[in-house]
């Protein structure tokens, strides 16, 4: 008799601290939606047009708030999403190994979206001009090129490896000389144009 009190009482007590157990961890993790929401509005505050400077507190924050999304709802259709904009917060704070590391998460985890090869893209642009890591940067474009030949960015990513490792100086030296040719060309194509009229 004593032993069915006491089992009886055990399976209450039990039972109780499941459920208080259960409250507690329910309420630590936000749910979807509000998580959701305060990855928006705090997007939002960062990025509004009344906002004069790039507000690191804020950046580290939504980076923050999106990481513990992917990692609450990998399978989430807003994963991808969400891992994008934690990466692009990171190379708009300069964090090139951060940011790498997120679009290497994306590039290994979501391969089939259609961001993949933006990811890809934005790692060279990272490796040139965050970590200025000109051979990483070339290596990188090279392999985008290969992965994505009809990908819009390709024709930028062939002018980036065309252009590593120049100076602004001599970036605009050669806009100049090929300035240059291209109106010594055209100068001379209008004046055989002409010869050929007067003959």
């Amino acid at each position: 008799m004593i032993f069915n009190i006491k089992y009886s009482t055990m399976k209450r007590l039990t039972f109780l601290m499941l459920c208080i157990l259960t409250g507690m961890l329910a309420g630590c993790s936000p749910s979807r939606e509000k998580t959701i929401s305060r990855i928006k509005s705090l997007e939002k505050s960062l990025y509004s047009p009344e906002s004069v400077s790039f507000d690191k507190v804020k950046a580290d924050s939504l980076m923050a708030l999106c990481e513990n999304f992917i990692k609450d709802h990998p399978k989430d259709s807003l994963a991808p999403v969400f891992l994008f904009k934690a990466a692009n917060v990171a190379m708009n704070m300069n964090d090139g190994n951060k940011a790498i590391s997120l679009f290497d998460q994306y590039i290994k985890d979501y391969q089939d979206k259609p961001k993949a090869p933006v990811c890809m893209f934005f790692k060279g642009f990272i490796y040139e001009n965050i970590l200025h890591d000109l051979d990483r940067a070339r290596e990188v474009y090279l392999q985008f090129i290969e992965k994505y030949p009809n990908n819009d960015f390709v024709k930028d990513a062939k002018m980036a490896m065309a252009n590593l490792g120049k100076s602004p100086e001599m970036l605009v030296r050669e806009f100049d000389a090929k300035q240059k040719a291209d109106s010594a060309r055209i100068a001379d194509s209008v004046a055989k144009t002409k010869k050929k009229k007067r003959s």
